[in-house]
């Protein structure tokens, strides 16, 4: 059974119910997915060969530190750094370090920053100076893919609707969709009802209705779904070691579809490819 309930008398942990926000919490979700979006927007410049995805972790901290925002993956559940940063066949999760990136690597980098109490979650595909061909039509369809599960969100439509848009055009470009992550509700928590399929049928799931926030953040393999943890507990790669790529936004269910917190301020949604 599905409820939902009014964010503000809403116990502050995961219940299972699905939260509506009101125009608070949207204002809140603005806020904080906005310093996110700047931060992912000033990385486009930094993620370059020879550069270390330390360096970049050391960067998201600083910068959260400068606009009083919190990352949120800091110490939580014993993770140790301010972002995730996944290379190549790294699904997601990867753990920033002194290896530098290469040319020819794409990186995925997730940054969440907590500001006045509210979670604003995006990541964004990054080529390492220039990438193959296969590598740059695998980040467009995965771009592609996060826009028409977007476009799917509305109320009175099921958050299935957003899984089977996305699946049906990534496995029509013979691409396939991660099946072992999921979006998720978010807001004063980082972690939250509804989980969000990319995958699936328009008449499953909970209904959407306005107030609801969630990510929608498909993951995307050339390879099969099938994905493996590595012994750290956190990185995920594919199992067939094929190329991945995930993009990420924050959306609020409004009246008449959604509002996108996370869009790039300066147009980077799409660092290196054509906007």
């Amino acid at each position: 059974m599905i409820t939902y309930v009014d964010a503000a008398s809403a116990p502050l942990k995961n219940t299972g119910q699905i939260r509506l926000y009101g125009p608070d919490g949207f204002e809140g979700m603005r806020k904080a997915s906005h310093i996110t979006a700047r931060c992912l927007d000033e990385l486009a410049a930094m993620v370059a060969p020879g550069v270390t995805t330390n360096e970049i972790d050391r960067f998201v901290y600083e910068f959260g530190m400068d606009n009083n925002a919190l990352p949120a993956t800091l110490n939580y559940r014993g993770y140790t750094k301010s972002t995730c940063t996944s290379i190549n066949h790294v699904v997601c999760h990867g753990i920033p370090n002194d290896k530098p990136l290469r040319e020819g690597d794409i990186v995925n980098i997730d940054v969440t920053y907590v500001v006045d109490g509210w979670h604003g979650d995006s990541s964004r595909m990054y080529p390492v100076g220039q990438i193959k061909r296969a590598a740059e039509r695998l980040l467009e369809i995965t771009h592609n893919s996060l826009m028409l599960g977007i476009a799917a969100v509305k109320p009175g439509a099921r958050t299935g609707a957003i899984g089977q848009a996305i699946q049906t055009y990534a496995e029509a470009e013979r691409c396939s969709v991660v099946r072992d992550f999921c979006g998720h509700g978010v807001g004063q928590l980082f972690h939250d009802a509804p989980n969000i399929l990319h995958y699936g049928r328009a008449d499953e799931g909970p209904e959407m209705r306005p107030g609801m926030i969630f990510t929608i953040e498909p993951m995307i393999n050339l390879g099969r779904p099938h994905v493996k943890v590595l012994s750290d507990g956190w990185t995920a790669v594919t199992r067939d070691r094929s190329l991945t790529a995930q993009y990420e936004h924050t959306v609020g269910v409004t009246e008449d579809g959604c509002e996108i917190f996370t869009l790039s301020p300066a147009g980077l949604d799409r660092p290196g490819l054509p906007a």
